[in-house]
C-alpha cells in the first residue's frame, strides 16, 4: 500500500460547516441557506435539531388529522404539513401540522410562516420529541402568541388530542380538554372529527 493510500484511508470524511454552530447559535434565516440541510431539520434556542425516522402511527395520524382539518377550516384559512414557523430570531420549529388565518402570505415559494399567521399549531408526538413537544415547544409557541395548540399522544394505541388555548394575559397555554373518539370544538372554528378514523390501520 501506498504512502498516499495510507494518508487516505486515514482522513476522515470533512464535515459539513453547519455541525459547527457560530457563538452565537444560528438564526431563523440561516435555515434557508445553510447548504444540505437534513429534510425537516428545525431551529429551536438557536441550535439545529434533526427528525429521527418517524413511526407509521406518527406518518397516518399526522395525514388523516390533516384531511380531517380540510373538511372545517374557514374559507379563508388553510392546513399546512411540515411547515417551520418563525417564533424569533433564533427559534424556526417545525409543528407537524399548522392551521394558517387570511393573512398569511399566498405565495408558493414561502418556507416558513410568521407566528402572526399560524391559529392552531399541531404536534403528533414520537418518542425522539416526547421532551421537545411536551414542554419546550409548547413554551415557545405560547410566548411567540399562537392562539392554538393540540398534541396529539398515542394512548393504548389510539391517538388522544390534548387541546390548549393561549391565555393572554400570562402568555402561557391553558388545557380545555382531552378527547379520545370524538373532537369536537368550536374554537378555533367549529369542527367535530371522530378521532377512530384516525387509527393507523393497513391500507385495504
Amino acid at each position: 500500500m501506498t504512502a498516499e493510500a495510507v494518508i487516505t484511508r486515514m482522513t476522515p470524511p470533512s464535515l459539513p460547516d453547519w455541525i459547527f454552530p457560530p457563538p452565537e447559535g444560528f438564526v431563523a434565516e440561516d435555515l434557508d441557506h445553510i447548504p444540505d440541510l437534513p429534510a425537516h431539520t428545525e431551529l429551536i434556542d438557536g441550535s439545529l435539531v434533526f427528525v429521527s425516522p418517524q413511526r407509521r402511527f406518527h406518518d397516518v395520524v399526522m395525514y388523516e388529522l390533516r384531511t380531517a382539518l380540510k373538511h372545517f377550516l374557514p374559507a379563508d384559512h388553510a392546513v399546512a404539513q411540515q411547515m417551520t414557523v418563525k417564533l424569533g430570531a433564533r427559534q424556526r420549529p417545525e409543528p407537524d401540522l399548522i392551521v394558517i388565518g387570511p393573512n398569511a402570505p399566498d405565495d408558493l415559494d414561502v418556507t416558513c410562516y410568521d407566528a402572526a399567521d399560524v391559529v392552531l399549531a399541531v404536534e403528533v408526538v414520537s418518542k425522539e420529541s416526547e421532551v421537545r413537544d411536551r414542554q419546550r415547544k409548547p413554551v415557545l409557541y405560547a410566548e411567540a402568541g399562537i392562539p392554538h395548540f393540540w398534541r396529539v399522544e398515542e394512548v393504548n394505541g389510539r391517538p388522544a388530542v390534548y387541546v390548549y388555548e393561549l391565555d393572554p394575559a400570562t402568555r402561557a397555554y391553558v388545557a380545555t380538554g382531552v378527547h379520545h373518539d370524538r373532537l369536537k370544538l368550536t374554537v378555533p372554528f367549529d369542527l367535530d372529527i371522530d378521532l377512530t378514523t384516525l387509527y393507523p390501520t393497513r391500507t385495504r
